[in-house]
């Protein structure tokens, strides 16, 4: 793999964090493509995911789509609390 990031979060409350591991999960388990590989783990109240690609478009394109899923975790969990 020719492209990596590391990306680390760190949440407010330790069930912010399931919240978004729990939507990852299935993510991480069976990649898409195989352009892209991600690991994650959770440190404290922290994440941290591992972004190993083919290329740079790749990479681009795996990093968008986790970040995309850890904001929809992260609002779908707001709304939640507030109802």
């Amino acid at each position: 793999m020719k492209a990596q990031a590391v990306i680390r979060l760190n949440f407010s409350s330790e069930k912010q964090l399931k919240v978004v591991l729990e939507a990852l999960r299935p993510e991480t388990e069976t990649s898409a493509t195989p352009r892209s590989k991600v690991q994650m783990k959770a440190e404290g109240h922290g994440l941290i995911l591992e972004f190993k690609a083919s290329d740079t478009s790749a990479l681009r394109a795996a990093l968008n789509s986790y970040l995309r899923l850890i904001g929809v975790a992260m609002n779908l969990q707001k709304l939640t609390e507030e109802s």
